[in-house]
């Protein structure tokens, strides 16, 4: 005898988890409460004063350069632009001598050699650093550290003596290298600790299959430190776009002059007459490249600067 496919069980109730084909019934979804109304508002009133931070603090930051970008397009007294918004002190910063494009030039190329040169340097001496065991490596790091404390412009006399001497004075090499000099410190620091996150096992293993010491740093470790890397360049880039005091001590020639020096000897070419309206144009020149690497590049320089926080 055949029971019937919904037949109660033993205990008189039918069989719940079964339908009349033999398949499993799925059991009722559980609905998730929303929310009570006073939990949201003890959020809110917590979080309230984060935010409240947070957007004055941008607010002091962005005030500057909005209003920089909003005098360099109005009509100033004394100006290229005097009647109505438009680019007139544009057209004035294009025109300072030996011309806008030219200063730009003179930027890009003392920033990117000042790039270079910390990339390259500090990568070696942090993989040094974090890597090697030989006496006295904790000193020599901590000489590195100390060059941090001795004050900038006290060595940009001797320096200007040294690189006369070398032939290097009044060039943008030369400028370059200087200003590499002092990121070093820093770099080298950033490098050290963004190496000692990376396991040993990586590089360990590198050597086992054959790599060199160079070998390892090139295929697995520069990978890995990625965000260290692009943390210390847009560092030094930043540094050298925008350093106005090595120039000023450093290079005589006008058409070799950085956009930073150009602005403020543009302030100065009438009898004394500042030209606000150009200058704020020259500044938000300056501005624009920093403001566009850094929105890019933000996540990789924030890792960079955690990079130490965790090893392994």
């Amino acid at each position: 005898m055949t029971l019937a496919p919904n037949a109660p069980s033993a205990s008189g109730a039918p069989d719940s988890s079964s339908s009349g084909t033999g398949t499993p019934t799925a059991p009722p979804a559980v609905r998730r409460r929303a929310p009570a109304p006073r939990a949201r508002i003890a959020g809110i009133a917590t979080r309230t004063p984060f935010w409240v931070l947070t957007t004055g603090l941008a607010l002091v930051f962005l005030f500057p350069l909005i209003w920089a970008g909003v005098a360099s397009f109005s009509p100033q007294a004394g100006s290229n632009q005097v009647d109505g918004w438009g680019f007139g002190n544009y057209v004035t910063l294009a025109n300072y001598q030996a011309g806008i494009a030219q200063y730009l030039w003179n930027s890009t190329v003392v920033s990117g050699l000042t790039v270079l040169f910390t990339l390259v340097v500090s990568t070696l001496g942090g993989y040094a650093f974090a890597r090697f065991r030989f006496p006295g490596r904790n000193l020599l790091f901590l000489l590195t550290l100390a060059i941090l404390m001795v004050p900038y412009a006290t060595l940009l006399i001797p320096l200007y003596v040294l690189l006369n001497e070398i032939g290097l004075q009044n060039s943008l090499l030369g400028l370059s290298l200087v200003l590499a000099m002092f990121q070093l410190p820093f770099a080298t620091f950033m490098m050290r600790i963004s190496f000692e996150s990376v396991p040993r096992e990586l590089d360990e293993a590198a050597l086992v299959d054959g790599c060199s010491s160079f070998g390892a740093l090139r295929r697995v470790l520069l990978p890995a430190v990625k965000p260290g890397l692009i943390t210390v360049g847009l560092f030094a880039f930043l540094t050298a776009w925008n350093d106005f005091v090595a120039p000023l001590i450093l290079i005589t020639d006008s058409d070799k002059a950085p956009l930073p020096l150009a602005v403020a000897n543009m302030r100065q070419q009438v009898m004394g007459i500042v030209d606000y309206g150009a200058t704020e144009a020259g500044v938000v020149v300056l501005a624009v490249p920093c403001v566009v690497l850094f929105l890019v590049l933000q996540r990789h320089y924030v890792r960079g600067f955690m990079s130490g926080a965790l090893k392994g």
